[in-house]
Formats: C-alpha cells, structure tokens, sequence
C-alpha cells in the first residue's frame, strides 16, 4: 500500500556551436573542456556507481541509481552523451532494461518534448513536433515507445496535453500548485458541482489523476510531492542519507486510506553537482527504505498499471514549476531571476518579440519555397528527426523516399536540408535557458540569439531576402543590465556575427591549421569535411606558406565548393591567409609559379602583393580559427617563449633555493619577485613530476614539503587532473592484465603516493574498476589461495591492501 518514486530531471541547455555543431572550449570548466564534461563527471556519471558506505566509511556496495528512479534525460544532452560520455550513454540505456526487469516491465526513463521550449508559448505546429521529435528521439535510444513525457519547466497548457494524449503518451509530472480542482472518476462532463478546489497546493500527491482533453482524450497526470522536492533541492536534505529517507518517508500518512505514492520531482544535477555526492545520499535512502521494506520502490508506470486513477483533475494553465507567475518567466519582467539585486528582466519580452517576429517571418517562405520539392513541409520537418539522429546516406535516402515531391537533384537536396536546419534552428532558439537567468548577455540566452543568427543565415541564403537588420531592429530593444553590453543588437554583432560560419570560413580555418598540424587527402573539421585537392608548402627561415584547393562539405546540409586558399606564417601570431572559390582555369598554376619564386626569394612584399590582387583585401588570421583549434596552435606558438620563461623561473629557483628557504625560516616576507618565482617554478616541477612516466614518490613528497615552507599556492586542480589520470591508466592497466601482481603493486604504489598530497584525487573511476573484481578474479583467485598457492595468496594480500588504499569492503 505504500509505494515510492523519485523523478529526475537531467537537463542541461543545448551549448553546441550552431554552425560546428560541437560544443567549443568553455575555460570556465576548468579541467574539463566544458559545462556538459563536467557536470558528466560531477553527476550523471556518479549515478551510475553511487556508493553506499559503511560504519567505517568504506564502500559497501555500488548501485546503478538510474535502475531505481524515474527519470528523463534531455534528447539534446543525450545526443552530446552518445558522442562523448559513451560509457555514461550506455549505462542509462542499460539502467532502462533493468528497471523494466525491477518493475513490471515499465521502464523508469521517459522522453522530454525535444529541446525544452516552453510548450503554452509555443504555436501548436511547433508543439506538435517538439512532441514527436521527443518520442522518435527516445525511441531511438531506449528501443520503446515512452510511457511518459517531461514537459519543460513543467509548463502546461490543456492543448499541449491534449497533444501528448494523442501522441500515445500516458502520463506526465506537475507541480502540486498546477492543480485546479478534483473529483471522482465518472462525473459528468457537463456536470461542475462536484468539483473541488485544490487551489493553493491543497490537491493529495499521493495519487494518480486522469485528465480528460476537449477532444475526448485523456493523460495521466502525477503531481509531486513539493515540500520534500522543496527541501531536496534547497534545504541541505541530501547532506545525510538516513535524514533523506526519514523524510521521504514522512509523506505517507495514516490518515489515508488506499494505496499512497509518495513522490518527487527536482533537477536530476541536484544529486551530484549542485549537492557534492548527493547521488550517495540518493542511493542509501533507497537502500535504507528497501532494506527495512518501508515502502515498495515503484516508477510511474507500474504504479498506474498497478492503481488506475480513481479521480480526475482539473489545471491551471500557462502555470510551470519554477515561475509563481505562470509562465511570465519566459516573456516577461515578472520578477522571478535568480537573484542578482537591483537588475531587471525587462529584456525578456523584446527577446521573445523579436524571435516571433523572426519565426513569423520565414514560415511562409518555408512553406513556399518547400512546396515544390516536399509533399507536406511540416510533415517533413516532423520526419527530420530521423535524419537529425542519424546523417548516414542510408538515413537520408529514406527520408527523401518518403518526403520528397520527386526526385531531386543534388542542388535541389541540399535546398531541402537548408529548408530543415531553418526549421530545426527556429525551434532551438525557443530553448527556455535563454531566459530563466537574469541578464541578456548571459551565455544561456547568447546561446538562442546566435541559434536565431542561424536562421537568419539560412533564410537569406534560401530566400535571396534581407532579414538581419529587421530582427536587429527588433532585438535592439532588449537592453541588457550592464551598460558594456549594450542591447541584444549589440551582442548579437559583438558575439554572434564573427560566429557565422560559411565554407569559406571553414577553408580559412583549414589552410591556417594546416600550417601547425598537416592534414591527410580527408579531414573532419566538426560538422564539415575536407578533401585535399592539391597543397603545396615553401619554407624560408622563420616564414612559411602554403597554397593549395581543396573540396569543403557540409555533413549537416551537404552543400559543397571547392575552394582555393593560402596562408603565410611570418613567425610568432603574425598568420595571413585568403580564400576564394576555384575558378576552373590556370590562373591557380600560374599563381603557385609566381608565389613560388617571391617565396623563394624572400620577396615578402611581392608575395603579399600576388595574393592581395588574386584574393582581394578580406584577409583571415589566428583569430578566424574555431576556438579549440585556435587554443592548441596558440599554445604551439608559445611553446618556445613558455619554455624559455620556465627555465629562466626554474634557474632563479635553483640558484637561490637556500636563500629562499632562509629567508622563510626568519618569518620575514619574501620579496614578490622571489614568491612568483618558486610558485611557478614548484608547481612546474610538480606537473612534471606527475606527468612522468614513473612516478617519484620521494620527488613529490619532497616538492611538496618546499611548496609547504615556502607558503606558496599550489595549482590543485591541475595536479589533482594530472594524478587523477595517471591512476586511472593504472587501473585500466591492471583490469586488462588482471593476474598480473606487478601491475596491481605498482598501481598500489602509486595509489600511496597520492594519499600524501594535500589535496584530494578523485579515485571515483578507480575504485570502480577494483570494485568490479570482487566477485570475479578476487573470488577465483582467493580459492586458490585458501588451497595453498602461494602466487594466489601474494595477489590477494596484495589486492586487499589496495581495496584498504581505495576505502572499498571487502567480504
């Protein structure tokens, strides 16, 4: 009778560059690469071994938590999963089939309608297919068709539910304070007598409700628990494990009669990330309740096959779950932010004006300029997502069988994939992040304005219109908090259009990287493909140049031109390039000859004239590269001066080591100069000595000893990164070559290396993969050592002092 489900919503805003596809360097992740990396690590990967301890703070147990919840998983954060945490991706996959072997066959993942737009500010075709696409997608990756649907933010109206019920989706999650009125199931229609109102969080979360649609549909609709998903995300509940699961479960009452599911709903990255092992609090509270069978840990799906509804309900429209004033937060200055005092939201409603404006705009052109090579624009822009998931040619093809109007030429095709990028953007800058923060020039709601820079740049190209200065004109009424930034037209020139990214741009980028990192007859630049035609390269002492044609290829839209390019390094950052596209003629041999014999000449000027008659003025240079690309070769630029600077820092340190620790031992303040000096000079020594092939135990201890006396600031987390990694390719050593007892040691070793540095390592992935051989080579191997094989016995004395080292129990 008393049943238990906690949801999570995993979501994070989509970063990807629009034009790239990819998600560039974010220096604010720091060590990871980016926010997703990051939080991946801090949680999404964590939940799947949360550890549960012991009276001796050693792990007990590691469990999968995803098997155990309800959850959903954002299909843009999925797809950038997929690609990039695969091991993470895979697990959520498998913690679905479990869960559906746990719980009646109901699996605990359900879908989000795609890309997290505010649903009751969306038209309905835009609603139609975020709803689609939400299904196709999740399908896609869990093999099934969802039971149930996250709408974003909570957000609701009755057409988006009436919508979902169509859709074949049974049920979906509301905040308590999103119901109107109940009543028992059987009412008449026409009937409101017997209506009650549950105005002001009133309505019992301890059951299910059926909602019935105008158009004689019906949803399921669970409302969850919002004191205690209040007080997960906000009041420090997941601070002990014990403490969690008492108050879970106190949202049973006895006052009650019937089946109780007590339920809550809060952000998926609260157990982890925004909590510091709040998924180890997620996993004893579920173990603690299932040990001492309080309650039956249940999902949504077996509890309505278990207990249909017996009321239904009433709601409040336009409402969602973070916004007190319905859905203003995404439209207008409604007061709700995250609490930045003394700014304003004004800029939100100009912003979602503008975009209207926008999508407004090129609907009608859409829909003309796809009438003569689709069958049902809309009906193809609801298929796309197929092609979205999977770009192969096979994918493709398909599509074009069922959605073209005829066969269509090569132009013709990428006309069409243009037409559905529009679309896909048009959506994607609805994505609700650009405006629950407060301030336009946040890196969220940069985010939906260059998603909207997309679609201008594909409607000018599709429709040979100029839109840009009209959606600027709009935007510029957005005015950001911070005078610097101007309006949404200022950041939109400032940020998004040196973001715009055409073939051109990506035949610069290719000739200038070509220079530091030689490419082979076929590279992947992110979204787009390069396939050398012809390249050639002269030298004359520090310069260098490269002239050369090669065919660039838009994986996204399949648009191609073979481009013509040059580039000349004059040494340090000073880079010079030109691209244009390819003629046909002879001009480009006649060109290599006449640059050939400037070069060789060391006839800079001449060189620099040839190419400015043959490319014209517009020039590109280190900061037209994508920024990773950028980073790597800026870094290649000042590996010498870097080198040069550490060893002048490292000779200072050396040289006058003794007078600097003298000077310490006095208690008298060492000089700036001095401090800068051994800071960087120990820190450097020790990022090498952790990078080292073998590592030094002696050396560290003894550089961390100086770092100690010296009173200086170590670069933790660059150490703690450095020594993380090491350990880790250890481990994978060992777990390949598990017999082998050199390889456990000299991971032991290691392991006491790192337990005296001030600072922690991470051990999650290590103990992880030394967990896992607990009931497989550790079982086999202590048999043997029990019957007297002295090998067996020295691994197994060996393997329990690095399970004492990682803190894991051993049985």
């Amino acid at each position: 009778m008393r049943f238990l489900c906690i949801h999570c919503h995993f979501y994070q805003p989509p970063r990807e560059n629009p034009w790239l596809e990819q998600i560039e360097l974010q220096d604010s992740a720091y060590p990871y690469h980016d926010w997703n990396e990051r939080i991946s690590a801090e949680c999404y990967g964590p939940n799947l071994a949360a550890r549960i301890l012991d009276g001796q703070q050693r792990i007990a147990s590691i469990v999968n938590n995803y098997s155990k919840i309800s959850f959903n998983f954002g299909p843009t954060l999925l797809s950038w999963a997929a690609e990039h945490a695969p091991e993470t991706y895979r697990g959520l996959i498998d913690a679905d089939r479990q869960s559906r072997d746990r719980f009646s066959g109901h699996g605990s993942a359900i879908a989000q309608a795609y890309n997290h737009i505010i649903m009751p500010l969306a038209n309905r075709r835009d609603k139609i297919t975020q709803i689609r696409w939400g299904i196709d997608d999740f399908s896609s990756r869990f093999g099934r068709h969802p039971e149930g649907m996250w709408l974003p933010e909570t957000a609701v109206d009755i057409e988006s539910l009436d919508l979902l019920a169509e859709a074949g989706i049974a049920y979906t999650i509301l905040a308590p304070h999103q119901a109107k009125a109940i009543r028992p199931t059987g009412g008449s229609a026409a009937d409101n007598a017997d209506w009650q109102d549950v105005t002001g969080s009133k309505i019992d979360p301890t059951r299910a409700y059926v909602f019935h649609t105008p158009s004689g549909k019906s949803i399921n609709i669970f409302f969850y628990d919002g004191p205690i998903s209040q007080a997960v995300a906000f009041e420090k509940l997941l601070d002990n494990g014990e403490k969690f699961a008492s108050r879970l479960l106190g949202g049973f009452s006895d006052l009650r009669s019937g089946p109780q599911l007590v339920h809550i709903a809060t952000d998926g990255e609260t157990y982890g990330h925004h909590h510091r092992h709040g998924e180890m609090a997620l996993a004893y509270s579920l173990d603690y309740i299932e040990s001492k069978k309080s309650a039956r840990i249940t999902n949504y799906g077996e509890f309505l096959q278990l207990n249909p509804p017996v009321w239904e309900v009433q709601i409040y429209e336009h409402t969602a779950w973070s916004c007190v004033h319905g859905v203003e937060r995404w439209r207008s200055n409604c007061g709700c932010n995250s609490g930045r005092a003394g700014w304003h939201q004004e800029w939100r409603r100009p912003l979602r004006e503008a975009l209207d404006f926008l999508r407004d705009w090129v609907t009608p052109r859409f829909e003309s300029a796809s009438q003569p090579l689709l069958r049902d624009p809309w009906a193809a822009r609801d298929a796309y997502i197929r092609v979205v998931l999977d770009r192969a040619p096979e994918s493709r093809e398909q599509f074009g069988r069922e959605q073209f109007a005829r066969d269509l030429s090569s132009d013709e095709q990428v006309i069409v994939w243009k037409l559905m990028e529009l679309q896909r953007h048009a959506m994607l800058m609805y994505t609700s992040c650009g405006w629950f923060f407060d301030d336009l020039s946040g890196i969220e709601t940069v985010q939906v304005i260059e998603y909207a820079g997309r679609v201008v740049q594909l409607a000018e190209q599709l429709f040979g219109d100029q839109v840009e200065e009209q959606f600027l004109s709009r935007l510029a009424s957005a005015r950001s908090n911070l005078s610097e930034y101007g309006s949404g037209a200022d950041i939109y020139r400032r940020y998004v259009k040196p973001s715009i990214v055409d073939l051109e741009k990506v035949g610069a980028h290719y000739s200038i990287s070509s220079l530091f990192a030689p490419y082979g007859d076929r590279t992947d630049i992110f979204s787009y493909t390069a396939k050398r035609l012809d390249y050639h390269t002269r030298d004359a002492g520090k310069m260098r140049m490269a002239l050369g044609q090669a065919s660039f290829t838009s994986k996204i839209t399949q648009e191609c031109e073979i481009l013509t390019f040059w580039v000349v390094h004059f040494g340090d950052h000073n880079v010079a390039g030109g691209v244009k596209k390819f003629d046909g003629g002879s001009s480009y041999q006649d060109l290599l000859e006449a640059l050939s014999d400037s070069f060789s000449r060391v006839d800079i000027p001449e060189v620099v004239r040839l190419l400015d008659r043959r490319f014209g003025e517009k020039t590109y240079s280190l900061r037209s590269l994508f920024r990773d690309e950028q980073r790597r070769i800026v870094r290649t630029i000042l590996s010498t001066t870097v080198a040069e600077a550490e060893a002048a820092y490292l000779q200072l340190y050396e040289h006058h080591a003794a007078l600097m620790r003298f000077i310490a031992s006095l208690g008298t303040p060492m000089p700036r100069e001095f401090i800068a000096a051994v800071e960087y000079a120990l820190n450097s020594l020790l990022r090498r000595a952790c990078s080292a092939e073998e590592l030094d135990g002696e050396r560290i201890r003894s550089l961390l000893r100086e770092a100690q006396a010296s009173n200086i600031n170590l670069d933790k987390t660059t150490l703690e990164f450095l020594l993380r990694h090491k350990i880790e390719s250890l481990a994978r050593q060992f777990v390949a070559d598990p017999a082998s007892l050199a390889k456990l040691e000299h991971l032991e070793n290691t392991l006491r290396i790192c337990r005296q540095t001030p600072f922690l390592v991470n051990l999650w992935s290590v103990q992880n993969d030394i967990y896992a051989l607990q009931n497989t080579v550790y079982a086999r191997t202590r048999k043997r050592a029990a019957r007297g094989d002295a090998k067996a016995q020295n691994w197994t004395a060996a393997y329990l002092r690095l399970c004492e080292l990682l803190s894991i129990q051993v049985p």
